[in-house]
């Protein structure tokens, strides 16, 4: 299924149904007097969050979404039948903005939050309405009222408690594979990961979030280099960024500098979320190169790095863990590493 996480369609409600004009004629009644019926009301428009949803790819074939007129009135007093509603489903996490892609209409980031984004028109009085005293046979009825009609924009923010951040070929994809059962593309060259990604990550009874791993971002990209910033509306939820950096590149200190840059470039709130910083692919390096690096990054970072590997596992659980913790604002008991498995029983040891 492709990735699209903003689009631009047309809605427009139901005109509501005109009223009769029409009188009652029947055998040995004179003078029935009017019987035309109230005309229907137009269909509204209504956009719903379901959930399941990852994607507006479905808003890409499909732009124009028109609800239809009420029925007319009719004679004998038969009112005309309400026109259905047109009801847009959209995943969890669904901006809705108007024409000028500017203005906030309403934000989907509630499963089952609904909302009207144009209301039908009500349907016109027959002539039965107008009749009285002074004119008891009036040759007149309303039309149904027009419905609204606009342009909106529908932007995606995926829902996700964690966000991956970092230079392409820093080893996102591998660790969102070896900490959740989402299968992301991994390959040896840069911007593998083309859209979002997301894993939920499992740590135990009640001890799950969701991660989102991001493409990778390159110096400039908040001028456009690159896929620029495109994406990274999707970390603007999370209570959590986890800055990987990618300890056997020439100047991991450089790539560290080039992603905080970009990430305040972007949006003020987005740079001062709480940040794990983590030096992936240390399985790489030397116990020496490990302890020199973790001091450099510390020092621009002002927190000790987390080492890992995400292609052993090492160091994995552990930042997995201090994400839970900032996410949830619970300190836990204990760090829970990898639990050992027990040596297979030898004979000759007894």
């Amino acid at each position: 299924m492709k990735f699209l996480d903003q689009c631009k369609i047309y809605i427009r409600s139901g005109n509501g149904g005109a009223g009769a004009v029409s009188f009652r004629r029947e055998k040995f009644i004179p003078n029935g007097g009017p019987d035309g019926g109230d005309g229907g009301k137009g269909g509204d428009v209504w956009i719903v969050a379901k959930e399941g949803l990852n994607t507006l790819i479905d808003y890409r074939y499909q732009q124009h979404f028109k609800a239809k007129t009420g029925t007319h009135g009719m004679g004998r007093q038969m009112h005309g039948a309400n026109a259905e509603d047109i009801v847009m489903y959209v995943p969890v996490g669904t901006e809705v903005f108007e024409e000028d892609h500017e203005t906030l209409i309403v934000d989907l980031d509630v499963e089952g939050k609904s909302f009207m984004l144009a209301k039908g028109g009500n349907g016109g009085w027959g002539n039965t309405r107008f009749k009285g005293p002074i004119n008891q046979a009036p040759k007149f009825a309303l039309p149904g009222q027009d419905g609204e009609e606009r342009w909106i924009w529908l932007r995606l923010k995926l829902i996700a408690d964690a966000g991956l951040v970092g230079l392409p070929n820093a080893g996102k994809s591998t660790f969102l594979a070896a900490s959740s059962a989402a299968k992301p593309k991994i390959a040896d060259y840069p911007f593998t990961t083309l859209v979002p990604n997301l894993g939920v990550i499992d740590l135990g009874p009640e001890q799950r979030f969701v991660m989102a791993d991001i493409p990778g971002l390159i110096e400039g990209a908040s001028e456009g280099a690159g896929l620029g910033t495109k994406f990274l509306g999707h970390v603007e939820r999370t209570k959590v960024l986890i800055h990987l950096i990618d300890g056997t590149q020439d100047d991991p200190v450089g790539s560290y500098k080039v992603i905080r840059k970009e990430l305040n470039a972007y949006d003020e709130i987005l740079g001062s979320k709480t940040e794990l910083v983590a030096i992936n692919k240390c399985d790489a390096l030397d116990k020496d190169a490990r302890k020199k690096l973790a001091a450099k990054i510390k020092k621009v970072s002002g927190q000790t790095p987390f080492l890992i590997s995400g292609v052993t596992g090492e160091g994995v659980r552990d930042l997995l863990f201090a994400a839970l913790e900032t996410i949830t604002g619970e300190k836990l008991e204990e760090a829970h590493p990898t639990p050992d498995v027990p040596a297979p029983y030898n004979p000759m040891d007894t």
